[in-house]
């Protein structure tokens, strides 16, 4: 079986190759750009399975690289993980709100960047972010005019198919199958997200206003 790749973007040379040290020992395979630049011809070129996408970068930054790669065919289906530092609070809600799959804040553990990684190459299949959608008893949702069907992933109000990325709408099925129910943050993180955030996050946040927006 092919290795995964993953595409690290960062200008510190220590922390790209602190990347590649523990990724490479994960058994995936990685390729480093130190500008946003290169990032964007590096992923018309190759195939890549995941993205660790600083946001402070010279010339073109992380947002940029972000809506560039959201706005390509070729790109926008590959999960994105931020690197962020603890003070891009802002940036890191636009980037979540923008298509960012999840961030991890610097200075960061290196076994919770693990974890994360392997969650989310789970959720998919191969390169292009094709997802993997489990079975279950429940593949079909209606509540109303809402018909959420997991087995095809779509969701349909009305008459009119509603496009949600994959964290999006597992979290709408999580709530939508346990409707009445009341959940907090850390139970929604570990249900969709499959692990336990460290320290405060706004993930969850961001995506049920993303939600409520579009339904």
């Amino acid at each position: 079986m092919a290795k995964k790749v993953i595409l690290t973007v960062d200008d510190e040379e220590h922390i790209l190759e602190l990347l590649k040290y523990n990724i490479e020992n994960n058994g995936y395979e990685v390729i480093q750009a130190d500008t946003g630049e290169l990032a964007l011809e590096i992923l018309e070129q190759q195939e890549v399975d995941l993205v660790l996408l600083d946001l402070m970068l010279p010339g073109m930054d992380g947002l940029d690289v972000l809506r560039e790669m959201r706005q390509s065919e070729k790109t926008s289906d590959i999960p994105i993980i931020m690197l962020t530092a603890r003070s891009e609070e802002i940036d890191t809600v636009l980037g979540l709100e923008m298509g960012a799959d999840d961030y991890i804040a610097k200075p960061f553990r290196v076994h919770e960047l693990m974890a994360r990684i392997k969650v989310i190459l789970r959720r998919y299949k191969g390169t292009g972010g094709v997802e993997i959608i489990k079975k279950s008893k429940m593949d079909r949702i209606e509540i109303d005019d809402l018909v959420i069907n997991r087995t095809t992933h779509e969701v349909i109000i009305g008459e009119k198919t509603i496009e949600l990325p994959l964290k999006e709408f597992e979290l709408l099925y999580l709530l939508a199958k346990n409707r009445g129910r009341v959940f907090n943050r850390d139970y929604l993180l570990e249900k969709v997200w499959g692990y336990d955030y460290y320290g405060e996050t706004r993930t969850v946040d961001v995506h049920i206003r993303k939600l409520r927006k579009k339904i």
